[in-house]
Order: structure tokens, then sequence, then C-alpha cells
């Protein structure tokens, strides 16, 4: 492991990150000042907030616990420019496969941030490009036609992210039954739904629940022979 580089990544990280947050909490700090129209009453203030964090404080935990140990350190610039699961992710994940990189080794890591970092780069270009062609477009856009296809591109992206995870490759080793360890926390969340109550609006903690789950799930059933690790190498012959 060059130490050096790590070394490097995790602080131009941090730095990166600390100046994304002072941007994100900057910018609304001086127009606040500016105009005075600072809220006044901190009690509604606090008790909307605090509704949010119980939202989404448990599916951002959960996100950096189960996506950094993929992303590696391109998890600075994945979670300060966003678009994690339907960007950032497949981008590492596919360049990864194609370099045939595992993750959690030191190539892995660095295909990655490569990976993320020009996600990063291009879907700034987009951005920028659609801000300026919006109003040419807008004939275009308000088409029926458009609107229809517009309607199924999410549908498409997460079907095609689904689809992934039957995927038995995991870097240099094929995962031979890596589905089984789902079933148990799959219908453990199914039984909640249908007899408890529903999860709907906590998705974070159910993710926060599963995930150990998961992996324990995971761990038994490899000692038990149900899940193989297979070297690629051995699994051409």
């Amino acid at each position: 492991m060059d130490s050096k580089y790590f070394n490097n990544t995790h602080r131009f990280g941090r730095i990166g990150v600390i100046i994304g947050v002072a941007f994100m909490l900057g910018i609304p700090a001086i127009i606040c000042t500016v105009y005075g129209v600072w809220p006044k009453d901190l009690g509604t203030l606090i008790a909307v907030a605090s509704g949010l964090l119980a939202v989404f404080l448990p599916v951002n935990i959960s996100e950096v616990l189960s996506y950094t140990p993929i992303l590696g350190s391109s998890a600075y610039i994945t979670f300060l420019t966003g678009n994690v699961i339907n960007l950032k992710m497949p981008c590492a994940i596919n360049a990864m496969s194609l370099a045939g990189a595992s993750q959690g080794t030191d190539e892995g890591d660095t295909v990655a941030s490569l990976a993320v970092a020009a996600s990063s780069v291009i879907t700034t270009l987009i951005i920028a490009l659609g801000v300026v062609l919006l109003v040419p477009l807008q004939p275009l856009l308000s088409l029926p036609a458009v609107q229809t296809a517009s309607a199924y591109m999410l549908p498409a992206l997460f079907g095609s992210l689904f689809l992934g995870m039957f995927d038995n490759k995991c870097g240099e080793y094929i995962a031979k039954g890596k589905m089984k360890c789902v079933v148990l926390p799959m219908l453990l969340v199914l039984f909640i739904n249908l007899f408890v109550m529903s999860t709907s609006g906590m998705e974070g903690i159910m993710m926060l629940i599963t995930m150990p789950l998961i992996v324990l799930c995971a761990w038994v059933l490899y000692k038990h022979g149900q899940i193989e690790m297979i070297p690629i190498d051995k699994n051409k012959k």
C-alpha cells in the first residue's frame, strides 16, 4: 500500500468536505444576514429540523457504512457531489469490473476514485449545458413522447441496478450463492411491513438493522459452504 498516496487522498478529501460544508452552510447564512431573514421562532425551526433529521440521519449513516467499503477514498467526492446510488456507485463498480480490480484493494480504490471523479466532472458539465439550453429545448422537452419516456428513466435506472445484484462476480472471485444471504433480511422486512407496521419513512433505520444481519447471514452461509468464493482463474479452467 502506498501510504503517501492514501494519506494525501484523505487529507485533500477532508479539506474538500470542510470547504463543501462551509459553502452549504455559509451561503444561506450570508443571505439570511444580508436580507435579515433569520428564523425568529427557534422552537419551530428545531421541531421541523428534528423531524427531517429523524428521517435522513439514519439513511445517511447507513449509506456511509454500506457504500464506503466499495467506494474507498472516492467516498469523499461521492458524498460531496451526491447522486450516489444512481450515478457514482454504478460508475465505480463498473469501472472496477472492467479493470479487473477488486473492491477494498489499492487498485480498486484508485480505479473507483478515477471513475467517480470523471462522473462528477461530466455531470457538472451536463448540468451546466442543461441550464444553458433549458429555454431553447423547452418545446422539445414538452412533447408528450419525451415526457412519457422521462417517466420511465428512474424505473429503468433502478431496474438495471437491481439486476446487477445477480452478477456473482466480486473482483477476482465468483461469489457462488451470494443471494442466499439476503433471503432472511428480506423476509424480516416483509414480515414487519405486513404484520407489524409500515416501514415507510424508516428506510434508513431498516438499513441499519438489516446490514449487520446480512453480514451475519453471509458469514454463517460461507462457513457452512452455502456461499463459495471461487477465484476467477480456477473457475475459467
